[in-house]
């Protein structure tokens, strides 16, 4: 399969838990085997966030000490229990997102904050990389007023750094219902580590990464 091939495929194929997770977003039921990874009586942090496919965005967050689990998802929509392909079409008004399921004792929103902003292209309003339409576009969806100052503060920095060269154009949005997604999707790095990492590869989203940040970003 020579280059050009595969990079079709790919984006043909790519970005094509927990039980009540937090009630003041309005969160989906859910019982898998994500939701172990929140221990027994723990209610944890919650933060949303939107960057994309996000296959690509619950590897950073889940490796960062204090994460319980990142919940792919969809919020932001009109459409009550969108699927995958109806999100995916573009006709719910949802943005594929993770659900971060944390301890603000040991990981702080705005550690989490730096993360997201290093996962995207923040000045994109037509989705992320190869992905496009509204479904794939950045937010930052917030649960509290904390949050939402939190999160003014932070892009109020990555704009006056210059980093990304180009406005920013990422939202600050109150969070609505959200609605994790399919099993399969969940952990889909892990499941697929080789379709996942050749889809990040070739969707131009690791090329990105390294050009504005570095290599040890992602």
């Amino acid at each position: 399969m020579n280059y050009l091939l595969m990079f079709i495929v790919l984006v043909m194929t790519g970005c094509t838990k927990k039980e009540t997770v937090n009630k003041e977003v309005g969160a989906s039921e859910r019982s898998d085997q994500s939701s172990s990874r929140v221990p027994a009586g723990v209610i944890p942090d919650t933060a949303i966030f939107a960057g994309g496919c996000f296959w690509c965005m619950e590897g950073p967050f889940e490796k960062i000490e204090g994460v319980y689990d990142a919940v792919s998802g969809y919020t932001g929509g009109h459409k009550q229990d969108p699927t995958y392909h109806e999100v995916g079409a573009g006709t719910t008004g949802h943005l594929e997102s993770i659900m971060v399921l944390y301890d603000m004792k040991k990981v702080s929103y705005d550690k989490l904050l730096d993360i997201f902003w290093h996962q995207i292209d923040a000045t994109d309003d037509g989705g992320q990389y190869v992905d496009r339409g509204e479904q794939y576009s950045t937010g930052i969806f917030y649960v509290n007023d904390l949050q939402k100052s939190a999160a003014e503060k932070s892009k109020a920095a990555i704009e006056k750094s210059g980093v990304f060269g180009k406005p920013i154009v990422t939202p600050i949005i109150k969070a609505t219902r959200y609605y994790p997604a399919e099993d399969y999707h969940q952990d889909f790095y892990l499941k697929n580590p080789d379709h996942y990492n050749s889809y990040r590869r070739g969707s131009g989203r690791d090329a990105f990464i390294e050009k504005t940040w570095g290599k040890t970003a992602h």
